[in-house]
């Protein structure tokens, strides 16, 4: 999709085997490439929340939310606003640094980006980052300097800022 833009969708659904497919299988049909896709808990135990990065243009998209809430293990779903939204992702980046200036490097930018270490070998050092796509994306372009050995990012989570929250029909 050339003229479509970075698009968030959150969709409330039954806590199930197959949800997840039935989901994703609606972007395949629809010829959407999911650019992440994350799927967690919610605060009722029989409902999951699955967030889902896009790029679509805004007719598109809306006949995607339309066709995600006839499935009929989706409680509600929404495209955020960009606007009002808070988006949090986690990477796990395992760094190159074979010395102690390199290692003392990567240990000042991590701390800079509020990063943390959380494993150490006698060549590498793996940090935890959370924060924005941005944040991220800024930090792995600037560890590949060290060279990055390997890299796992979870993909955005997101929620509406204030009391709004995705319509669950009852």
């Amino acid at each position: 999709m050339e003229n479509g833009k970075a698009r968030v969708v959150s969709a409330i659904v039954e806590n199930k085997p197959g949800v997840l497919h039935s989901v994703s299988n609606l972007f395949r049909r629809r010829n959407f490439n999911i650019e992440s896709i994350t799927v967690g808990a919610t605060e009722d135990r029989e409902l999951s929340r699955i967030t889902i990065t896009v790029t679509a243009d805004e007719k598109t998209l809306d006949q995607v939310v339309k066709q995600l809430d006839k499935l009929v293990d989706v409680v509600g779903v929404a495209e955020l606003d960009p606007n009002s939204i808070v988006t949090r992702e986690l990477a796990l980046v395992k760094i190159n640094v074979p010395s102690a200036k390199e290692r003392s490097d990567a240990i000042n930018c991590v701390q800079v980006f509020r990063g943390r270490v959380v494993d150490v070998s006698p060549d590498s050092l793996m940090v935890e980052i959370t924060g924005t796509s941005d944040k991220i994306d800024a930090f792995v372009n600037l560890m590949r300097t060290f060279g990055i050995i390997e890299l796992a990012r979870t993909g955005i989570t997101a929620l509406s800022r204030g009391a709004r929250a995705v319509n669950i029909d009852e």
